[in-house]
C-alpha cells in the first residue's frame, strides 16, 4: 500500500535504516525472557525437590510472576513514553538475566520468591518496551508487528521447554536444572543487552500532519482521559477473563494432564506445543486483525478459546491423548492474540503518543488474570476439583468474546464511563 511505503520512508530518513531491525531486536528480547511465563510449570517440581518442600509451597511463585511483570508496565510505560527505551532495556537485562541466575543457587523459599520476583520486573520492562515499539514505528500495520513482538515471547519457550524436561525427568540429577537456568540467565543478558542498544523511539514529529495518527477519535488521549471511557473498562474486564481462562491453563497443564491418567508424553507434548500454539496465534491473528477489524476478531477467538478449554476437559476426562493435546494447542492459540489486540485497539482507539503507558494501564489487567489463573484456581481444584475449575475458565473466555461485540471507539474526546 502507499501509506506503507510512506511510513516506512518516513521511518528510514530518520534511522538510517529499515525500521524492521527494531523489530527483530523487539522480537529477540521478547524470546529470551518469555521462558519466565512458560516455562515456571516444568521447574516447578525440580524446585520443590531441590529445596526438600512439596511443589504446592511455590503455587504462588507464578501468581507474584504476573503480578510483579503486569504491575510493573504502567510506570515503565509513562517512563518510557517520556524518555525512550535505552536505560530501561539495560535494567531489564541486569534483572531478567540476574533472576534465573540467582533462582540457580536458591537455597530456600523466600530466596526462589526473590529471585522470580526481580526476573518479573525485568520481563515487565522488556514486554513493554518491546510491544510498544511496533506501536510507534508501525500505525500502518500494528497487528502483525505486536503480534511479532509478542509471538517471539510464547515461541522463545517452545525450544526450552523440552530442554527442562529432559534435565528434570526420571534419571535425571535432582539439580540438574540449575546448569539449565544459568545458561538462560546469560543468554538473557546479552541478547537483551544488545537489544537496548538498537531500540529508540521516533522524534514526536516524525509523521506529517497529513498521517499523523491520532485514533479514531481525531486526538491522543493521555491515561487520565483514556480511563474516563466506558470502552477502557469493557476491555479491561475482558481483558481479566481471556487471561484468568489462559494463565490457568499454562500453569496447571502438566499437573491436570497427570490427574486424568494421561501419558507423560502427553503433558509433555502439551507443555512443548502451548507456547508454539501461543506465538502462532498472536502473529496470525494479529495480522488478520488488521484486515478484518479488532473487535470483530476477539469475538471470534475468544470464543474459540473457551470452547478449546471445553475440549481440554472432555478429552482429559476421556483419556484421549492426542486430542487433548490438540484441545490445548487451539485454546491457546485463540486466547493469546490478547496481547496483540488489545495493544492495537488501545494505539486504535486513543492514539499512539502516550501507548506505551496507556497500553500499560489496561494490561495491569493481567494482575488479577494471574491471581485467578494460580492461586484463586488452586484453591478451586481443591474445593471444586479439575474439571469444574477448567470449565469456569473456558466460560470466562466466552463471554469475554460475547463483551466484544458492544466494544466501539470513543465517539468523543473524552467521553464519560
Amino acid at each position: 500500500m502507499s501509506e506503507d511505503v510512506e511510513y516506512g520512508a518516513r521511518a528510514r530518513d530518520v534511522l538510517g535504516f529499515s525500521r524492521w531491525w527494531l523489530v527483530l531486536a523487539a522480537a529477540g528480547m521478547m524470546a529470551v525472557v518469555g521462558p519466565y511465563q512458560y516455562v515456571w510449570s516444568s521447574l516447578r517440581d525440580p524446585v520443590a525437590a531441590t529445596l526438600g518442600i512439596d511443589s504446592a509451597t511455590l503455587s504462588t511463585v507464578f501468581t507474584l510472576y504476573v503480578v510483579i511483570q503486569a504491575g510493573s508496565q504502567f510506570p515503565v510505560g509513562w517512563w518510557r513514553d517520556r524518555h525512550g527505551p535505552r536505560a530501561l532495556s539495560m535494567l531489564a537485562a541486569v534483572l531478567a538475566g540476574g533472576g534465573y541466575l540467582a533462582l540457580s543457587v536458591a537455597t530456600s523459599v523466600w530466596q526462589v520468591y526473590l529471585a522470580y520476583g526481580l526476573g518479573a520486573l525485568g520481563v515487565g520492562i522488556v514486554y513493554t518496551v518491546a510491544v510498544n515499539t511496533a506501536l510507534k514505528w508501525f500505525p500502518d500495520r500494528r497487528g502483525l508487528t505486536a503480534g511479532a513482538g509478542t509471538m517471539a515471547f510464547a515461541g522463545g519457550s517452545a525450544a526450552l521447554v523440552p530442554y527442562v524436561r529432559a534435565n528434570t525427568g526420571p534419571g535425571s540429577p535432582v539439580t540438574a536444572y540449575s546448569g539449565v537456568l544459568q545458561q538462560v540467565g546469560v543468554l538473557i543478558f546479552v541478547v537483551v543487552f544488545v537489544g537496548a542498544l538498537v531500540l529508540r523511539d521516533p522524534p514526536a514529529d516524525w509523521q506529517s500532519t497529513e498521517t499523523e495518527d491520532l485514533g479514531a477519535t481525531g486526538r491522543q488521549f493521555t491515561w487520565r482521559e483514556m480511563v474516563r471511557t466506558r470502552q477502557f473498562w469493557l476491555m479491561y474486564a475482558m481483558f481479566v477473563a481471556v487471561a484468568s481462562a489462559e494463565l490457568m491453563l499454562i500453569e496447571k497443564v502438566v499437573s491436570y494432564a497427570g490427574t486424568r491418567s494421561l501419558r507423560a508424553a502427553v503433558a509433555t507434548a502439551a507443555a512443548t506445543l502451548l507456547p508454539v500454539a501461543s506465538a502462532a496465534g498472536r502473529l496470525t491473528i494479529g495480522g488478520l486483525s488488521d484486515r478484518l477489524g479488532r473487535t470483530r476478531t476477539m469475538t471470534v477467538t475468544f470464543v474459540l478459546s473457551g470452547l478449546g478449554l471445553f475440549g481440554v476437559v472432555a478429552f482429559g476426562e476421556g483419556g484421549i491423548g492426542t486430542a487433548f493435546v490438540a484441545a490445548v494447542v487451539a485454546s491457546v492459540f485463540c486466547s493469546s492474540p490478547q496481547y496483540t489486540l488489545f495493544p492495537s485497539a488501545v494505539a486504535d482507539f486513543y492514539g499512539d503518543a502516550n501507548s506505551s503507558g496507556n497500553y500499560a494501564l489496561l494490561y495491569s489487567a493481567k494482575i488479577w488474570g494471574g491471581v485467578f489463573g494460580g492461586t484463586v484456581t488452586g484453591t478451586a481444584v481443591v474445593a471444586l476439583g479439575w474439571n469444574p475449575t477448567f470449565l469456569l475458565g473456558g466460560s470466562l473466555a466466552v463471554l469475554a468474546g460475547l463483551g466484544a461485540l458492544a466494544l466501539q471507539p470513543p465517539s468523543g474526546p473524552a467521553e464519560k464511563s
